[in-house]
């Protein structure tokens, strides 16, 4: 739902009822994850997506029934060999959606107006919402920024749960939905209804919405000109640094959000103070000049960010790897370094390049190996690897790697 928050936070401001379908579950090879959502307001107006198109008629149609009812409705939809016909995944998944009415007094709607400005407005924050559980509770949400400062309520006695336990229902909530607000993900947690992992359980979908990741590109070269673009079309907050102000200039790279002029060793230094570096940061190093590199990379390997790759010939990679462990880089780190930059794609101009590099980052982000799917057999869709275990592609050979061109 956060994903489509700057439409929806205007509907909101406009006083217009909607209904927002939410992906709160996945399984098999489902085309989007949690958090996805179509909404539909009183007019019929949609914004948003939940399947890439498989569904989205039938989810369409659920959201319009819950408009006109104000109720929520749920709605699993999956593959059926048996009627190929029937509405349902053609890639064999199994998405289960919950749509919800947001219309004044409705369950969490003030939360989750409060929730869509917020992201709207570029501020991280977490919804978490009651997806599975008592019914009384279904639909409830909080609003969790970090630190742990949240809104809203979950708790309130429940006639039929004598040991229910809101508050500490709600202290389980705040303290998972601050934790994956932490690491950026969405991601569902179930506690139990007195509030521990256990009993009946309570099942929370915690959508979290935060800030662009950054993409720092260190070198004012040809290549960095493609690596914005494509920086910027993944939703990076795309910086450029070089310590040369005739290369780092504004008018050379418009579409970067920052232009740095500044000997990248310091610059990320100054970032790394400044808390501006977090887990999903990608760095990458095109200059293949050992005197910005050695000391760059000495500081950028020590760093918790995403991805570090850097430029250059395989010539190039061997002396910068010798440089490295001289300067008192240990194995541990050095393997950290994806080097030569980028994936096998054969790639020569700076654009094919970009693409390469960017292959390599998202595979590193997502788990994937940066093999072609066909012939293969693992699942095109699936859970990325947990914080701080990103595995890097394993391409088959290692001739040939976007990089070699210096």
């Amino acid at each position: 739902m956060l994903d489509i928050a700057a439409d929806l936070a205007r509907w909101c401001a406009e006083g217009r009822p909607f209904a927002v379908a939410t992906v709160v579950g996945t399984s098999g090879s489902a085309p989007r994850g949690a958090g996805a959502a179509l909404a539909v307001d009183a007019a019929g107006t949609a914004v948003g997506s939940v399947s890439g198109g498989c569904v989205e008629g039938a989810v369409y149609e659920l959201c319009r029934e819950a408009v006109a009812s104000g109720r929520p409705v749920r709605g699993i939809f999956g593959y059926s060999d048996e009627d190929a016909f029937a509405v349902g995944l053609t890639c064999g998944g199994e998405i289960d959606i919950l749509v919800a009415p947001v219309t004044a007094g409705g369950p969490g709607a003030a939360v989750l107006r409060t929730a869509l400005a917020a992201a709207a407005g570029g501020e991280p924050a977490a919804v978490a919402r009651v997806v599975d559980g008592p019914a009384p509770l279904v639909g409830q949400a909080l609003l969790v920024r970090p630190g742990g400062a949240y809104e809203g309520r979950l708790a309130g006695p429940l006639p039929d749960l004598p040991d229910w336990d809101g508050a500490a229902l709600e202290r389980a909530a705040v303290h998972d939905s601050a934790a994956l607000l932490d690491a950026g993900r969405t991601d569902r947690v179930t506690v139990g209804a007195a509030g521990a992992r256990c009993g009946q359980p309570v099942t929370l979908l915690v959508e979290v919405s935060v800030p662009p990741p950054r993409m720092v590109v260190f070198g004012a070269v040809d290549f960095a000109h493609a690596l914005v673009r494509v920086g910027k079309f993944l939703g990076y907050r795309v910086t450029v640094c070089d310590a040369r102000p005739v290369f780092a200039t504004a008018h050379r790279f418009p579409e970067a959000d920052e232009v740095a002029v500044r000997w990248p060793h310091e610059y990320l230094a100054d970032a790394r103070a400044a808390g501006e570096l977090d887990g999903r940061t990608v760095l990458c190093v095109l200059t293949h000049d050992p005197g910005f590199d050695v000391p760059l990379l000495t500081a950028a390997l020590r760093l918790p960010v995403a991805y570090v790759g850097a430029m250059g010939s395989r010539r190039t990679h061997l002396d910068r790897n010798r440089r490295l462990r001289e300067a008192g880089v240990t194995e541990r780190e050095l393997a950290r370094l994806h080097s030569p930059i980028g994936l096998d794609l054969g790639a020569r101009s700076p654009e094919e390049v970009a693409v390469s590099i960017a292959g390599e980052i998202v595979a590193a982000r997502r788990g994937g190996t940066g093999v072609p799917l066909r012939g293969g057999h693992t699942p095109i869709h699936r859970d990325p690897p947990a914080a701080g275990q990103a595995a890097r592609p394993g391409v088959p050979g290692t001739a040939g790697r976007a990089g070699d061109e210096g």
